[in-house]
């Protein structure tokens, strides 16, 4: 990779690393297995169009992947502890400075759902509304009172701010996303924040990450001398704590949005909510020497992923 575009990349690098324990989609379809360093980027989409397009100069096809084993989140009067997740894209790097997203298939994010302490009985219980109470006398079951959250995107990502990746405290780029709330009685269409009024999340660096950068072969074998970069971002504590959640809906058909509401404290106003992601790792994968294999470059990126397949 030449020297005058390293600092530009590693900023990209901070913009996809944060957050990446909040915005899950769900667990993924198996993803295949990729030899030696090539194996964070195991979703990457090399094979989408924008990424195949890129000539090595003009644009540069590049594959981010980050993970976080452990963080937590506050929502008005409940906290969730994250467990773990998994955030892989496509970035095209444009020579003006612009950047463009590609995400996989089956969706940028996967993680494990995370499981709301309490359940039910914590979100709504006790209650002295019929309906409430009703529901309430039935929790004895566990897997009636469990209730889990699923964050999933609620828009594309705006707002990207280069050199906010270099510092701390300064707001990387905005996130819009929504809450999936799953139990039995609040039904398959309960959400905290929808796509026209989502939690936005502004992730900054918290503490500043480490950085080292490898060289691999085409297959993924460590080769000092090899085809491929690899930036890796190690120790990154990253969070949130002015953005603003609007109330649920769609609980119980509509009906349980309010006694979600208000046992959570919801909505919630900025300043009353927070996430923090502990110890987060991101690589950033490309071309050692992305000109040298113009006009092909997205072309020979794929070509390398595929042959590290196992």
């Amino acid at each position: 990779m030449r020297p005058v575009s390293r600092r530009t990349r590693a900023a990209m690098l901070g913009a996809f690393t944060a957050f990446s324990a909040l915005l899950s989609t769900g667990s993924a379809a198996a993803a295949p297995q990729l030899n030696g360093d090539w194996a964070p980027f195991d979703r990457c989409p090399v094979d989408a169009p924008a990424m195949l397009a890129a000539d090595g100069i003009n644009a540069i096809a590049t594959c981010v992947a980050s993970g976080s084993a452990a963080g937590s989140i506050t929502l008005g009067n409940t906290r969730v502890t994250t467990g773990t997740t998994d955030l892989q894209l496509g970035v095209i790097q444009r020579g003006d400075g612009a950047t463009s997203l590609v995400a996989p298939a089956d969706g940028a994010l996967t993680a494990d759902p995370a499981e709301i302490p309490g359940g039910l009985l914590g979100l709504m219980c006790p209650s002295n509304i019929p309906l409430v109470s009703a529901i309430c006398r039935q929790l004895t079951d566990n897997n009636l009172n469990r209730v889990t959250a699923t964050i999933q995107p609620a828009g594309a990502p705006r707002d990207f701010r280069i050199n906010a990746a270099f510092s701390t405290g300064e707001p990387i780029l905005t996130i819009p996303v929504r809450i999936h709330l799953r139990n039995p009685f609040l039904g398959d269409k309960c959400f905290i924040g929808t796509s026209a009024d989502p939690v936005l999340l502004r992730p900054a660096n918290l503490t500043a990450p480490s950085l080292s950068l490898q060289r691999f072969a085409a297959d993924g074998t460590r080769d000092d001398e090899g085809e491929m970069g690899r930036y890796t971002f190690d120790g990154a504590d990253q969070g949130d704590a002015a953005f603003a959640v609007p109330g649920a809906s769609g609980c119980g058909a509509g009906l349980l949005d309010w006694a979600v509401n208000l046992k959570t404290g919801l909505p919630s106003a900025a300043g009353k909510n927070s996430v923090t992601l502990d110890d987060t790792t991101t690589y950033f994968g490309s071309p050692y020497d992305p000109a040298s294999l113009a006009p092909n470059e997205g072309r020979k990126l794929a070509e390398f992923w595929h042959s590290a397949r196992r």
